[in-house]
């Protein structure tokens, strides 16, 4: 089969899944939405494989109702159920991206930050935001231009909608230290300018330290991010589409169609094609 293929993980409270799914298609993915049980429960009717797919995508929602904090019981259920599948997964240098709720649960199974190899360890976490509020808004993003991430490659700027309550960034400063040095710090929260946003509420909606919005391992394979790149796939998804617009009639411009999430994905779906179903991996 010569199209990459993206497990889009839903249920149990997860609740973008046909945006994601749509997204990925979008980006050049075969992309199958894959309920847990069938992933976990070798018992299920419909089992399915992990090892089948290129990308495993843990998408925005809140999984079990996140009553025991956002990403906790999903991240449980996958380390003791998935562990095995996920090791080998990772091994093999295929992706995994985990968005809003599903990069909680990265953080929550110790998948991410993986220092030195250790994808068991919790090194960081995603609190509740410094405004005490669920914040539902979009906001701008700076691409740190050295990081490893395949998911940001060639991106600069970019806007993204946020939909979160437990989205500030923390980390001891020692590990914030190693994060900065090796560049995994991926995304930044920023001003319209570009600038990083400087905790400046609301342009940092959450209080993250260092206005950090995505985080990947030090592959640049496994990526987390609380914004969500599958909610702008069109460029009407942007609440100034209509501004874009006028702007690019009087400049005489034309406007690009595709909103900026999908380039994420696309990163993504190339490097597959590339690497992983060429066998050359970086």
């Amino acid at each position: 089969m010569n199209t990459p293929r993206a497990l889009v993980l839903t249920g149990y409270g997860l609740n973008c899944d046909g945006e994601t799914q749509y997204a990925l298609s979008l980006a050049g993915f075969q992309a199958d939405l894959v309920h847990i049980s069938q992933l976990i429960d070798p018992q299920a009717e419909t089992p399915v494989r992990l090892e089948d797919y290129h990308l495993l995508a843990v998408i925005g929602g809140f999984s079990w109702g996140d009553d025991h904090g956002a990403g906790v019981i999903l991240g449980t259920r996958l380390r003791y159920r998935l562990k095995e599948e996920l090791d080998r997964f990772i091994a093999a240098g295929k992706l995994v991206i985990g968005i809003c709720n599903g990069f909680q649960c990265l953080v929550n199974m110790g998948l991410l930050p993986g220092l030195d190899g250790d994808y068991e360890s919790r090194r960081v976490a995603l609190m509740n935001n410094d405004s005490g509020n669920f914040r539902d808004d979009w906001v701008r993003l700076r691409v740190n231009g050295e990081s490893p991430c395949i998911f940001t490659r060639g991106l600069e700027i970019l806007d993204l909608p946020v939909r979160h309550g437990e989205g500030k960034f923390v980390a001891a400063p020692e590990v914030l230290d190693r994060l900065q040095a090796d560049h995994q710090l991926a995304l930044f929260y920023a001003l319209a300018s570009g600038e990083k946003a400087g905790g400046r509420f609301p342009d940092n909606p959450n209080g993250s330290l260092l206005d950090v919005a995505g985080l990947c391992n030090p592959t640049g394979r496994i990526f987390g991010l609380m914004p969500h790149p599958e909610a702008y796939h069109h460029w009407t998804n942007h609440p100034d589409w209509t501004l874009q617009r006028e702007q690019a009639r009087r400049e005489g411009k034309i406007i690009e169609k595709e909103g900026g999430g999908i380039k994420i994905f696309r990163n993504a779906c190339e490097y597959v094609r590339e690497k992983i179903m060429n066998g050359v991996l970086e």
